[in-house]
């Protein structure tokens, strides 16, 4: 991991405006390095996903950012006001600098328009001056480089496996090159082999590729396995934030190892639970069942 930032939250907040307003978000302040896998954990309603999309400048009414900074720090040494960007601006910084999974992604494709036309969509609007021969050049490239095979160009969403469309996704997600990728629930409704072909495919393009991601994601033995750090976080805060190995051996906050425990042990008896927030989280702190421990510096 380069421990270059490439991109850094101060003190964000976000509120919906309803009757009473809702504080989604609260004052988080977050780093995340060049080539980084910061996983960001917690319970459904915690505010992960509207973190991710005040990130991005995604929020709709009634979701507002209220306060705070949030800045890329991009290749080329320029920090970017992400906040300050005008419409165009805006634009051009998304897919290219900052690029998102969204939660139920694998049925976010349009189900009318075939793998290529969507892919082309997105060359279209960001590199117009690419022609049809390179654009189709790079699509082919991009589903080789996330496992599917070239002629699911032709395919339409429907005739695709849950897997495949979750992996064109990401294609489509990588197609400019982004320095971040924020992925919010990618395995989301996979069953359990094809959520570790997924995973290991997002590990290897890491690796190979060098951008950054943020993780999100509730099961948190998942997080421990494949980030570099890992932020908790409870009730629109950050908790609790340490590397991968740390949270597992040595969590420091309560809800942190309450929601380590929430995962039933393969062995054992099984604890009393209590609830934290709107969910019942085991209070009885053992091993979650798929969390291996990982070696110094691993992720």
């Amino acid at each position: 991991m380069n421990g270059d930032a490439v991109l850094t939250t101060r003190n964000v907040s976000i509120e919906y405006e309803v009757d009473p307003p809702v504080k989604a978000v609260r004052d988080v302040s977050l780093t995340l390095h060049r080539g980084e896998i910061l996983g960001l954990a917690g319970e459904s309603g915690c505010g992960k996903s509207t973190l991710a999309y005040g990130i991005n400048r995604l929020l709709k009414p009634p979701a507002l950012m209220t306060s705070g900074e949030i800045v890329l720090h991009d290749r080329s040494g320029e920090d970017i006001d992400v906040v300050g960007l005008a419409d165009e601006e805006l634009r051009r910084f998304r897919w290219d600098k900052v690029s998102m999974v969204f939660q139920g992604a694998m049925n976010s494709l349009n189900p009318v328009i075939n793998v290529r036309a969507q892919l082309f969509d997105v060359f279209t609007t960001h590199r117009p001056e690419m022609s049809k021969r390179e654009k189709q050049q790079r699509c082919e490239e991009l589903l080789e480089l996330v496992g599917v095979d070239p002629s699911r160009l032709s395919s339409f969403p429907h005739e695709l496996s849950g897997g495949m469309r979750q992996r064109v996704m990401i294609a489509m997600a990588l197609a400019l090159d982004p320095q971040v990728m924020i992925m919010d629930e990618p395995t989301t409704a996979l069953d359990v082999v094809v959520q570790r072909g997924i995973i290991r495919e997002i590990m290897r393009l890491r690796e190979r590729l060098g951008f950054a991601v943020i993780f999100i994601t509730h099961d948190l033995p998942m997080l421990i396995e494949i980030s570099d750090r890992i932020a908790v976080m409870l009730q629109g805060e950050i908790v609790e934030l340490g590397t991968a190995s740390g949270i597992y051996r040595d969590p420091q906050h309560e809800y942190t190892r309450k929601l380590l425990s929430s995962f039933p042990s393969l062995r054992g008896d099984r604890g009393d639970f209590v609830r934290t927030g709107t969910h019942p989280v085991s209070a009885t702190p053992a091993p979650a069942a798929g969390a291996v421990p990982l070696e110094e510096g691993a992720a």
